[in-house]
């Protein structure tokens, strides 16, 4: 299998740099949007990477569309996309936890798919994107106890905007979407007309889609890397289309399982959602 040429939103850190650095590991090409070209200045790591080719950075910015195209450009024939683009909600005396723009996750999503290229002698690329669990009523019913307030609260703007980017994926990808079951989008996350938009993929005309819903994340360490050492392959981590009603997972075992996804579990995962927890 040759080396894999990604292109990558959203990866200055977290789990999108997690999974770009495995990935580098593994020989591929990784082109990073970044907003700020001195991102990676005092990392060894990625130093290393951009030194030998291999870590490619445009400087540009996910929420405009000319950046965004421009990040396809320079990537040349791209094999998957990882977009990983979030951001934490802010507290307001007046409007409590708030996220702004309340659209950002959605509008730059958007901005990757009426971008994409058409390659005439390849596939199209593998699209992976970082979602959220509790997203959903049920999936907020099956949520631990302990963690409803922290979602229906804190986290309540930002997952409106991720179930708008999910509304705009499941339109791409084909995927029955029902409000009552799927979530209601909210009138200012995808705006008006949004399916006319120019560029944006026929609905279903997307076929290599994977939605990532990680249970709450943590900065730990990826106990994934450690059983590997010890012998032992089976990940630590749950996988699966159901509702897990897990608490947590470190943001490194996200990225190992997007990769492993990625480069070696396509068949079992590709155009599906799933929910990664422990």
């Amino acid at each position: 299998m040759a080396p894999l040429n990604v292109l990558s939103f959203g990866a200055s850190r977290n789990i999108g740099y997690f999974s770009a650095v495995r990935l580098l590991e593994k020989g591929a090409t990784v082109t990073f949007l970044l907003r700020s070209s001195s991102a990676f200045d005092g990392d060894a790591t990625i130093q290393k990477y951009i030194k030998s080719g291999n870590a490619r950075l445009v400087k540009g910015d996910a929420s405009n569309e000319t950046d965004t195209q421009r990040a396809w450009t320079e990537a040349g024939i791209v094999d998957a996309v990882i977009f990983s683009v979030g951001t934490y909600p802010t507290f307001s005396v007046t409007k409590g936890f708030v996220q702004t723009p309340a659209n950002l996750v959605t509008q730059c999503l958007l901005n990757v798919l009426c971008t994409i290229p058409e390659y005439p002698d390849a596939p199209q690329p593998k699209i992976i994107v970082i979602s959220s669990t509790g997203l959903t009523p049920s999936a907020h019913d099956a949520l631990p106890c302990l963690l409803k307030p922290l979602y229906g609260v804190v986290l309540a703007a930002p997952h409106k905007d991720k179930i708008g980017m999910e509304r705009a994926i499941a339109h791409c990808a084909g995927w029955t979407w029902d409000p009552k079951a799927d979530g209601e989008v909210a009138e200012d996350i995808l705006g008006e007309g949004w399916m006319e938009r120019k560029g944006l993929p026929a609905a279903g005309s997307l076929k290599s889609m994977l939605v990532v819903r990680p249970a709450l994340l943590t900065d730990g360490k990826c106990v994934a890397d450690e059983l590997v050492e010890k012998g032992k392959a089976k990940p630590p981590y749950r996988v699966g289309e159901q509702e897990l009603g897990g608490y947590t997972i470190s943001r490194k075992d996200v990225a190992h399982f997007v990769v492993d996804a990625l480069t070696t579990r396509w068949d079992e995962f590709g155009n599906k959602h799933v929910n990664v927890a422990y």
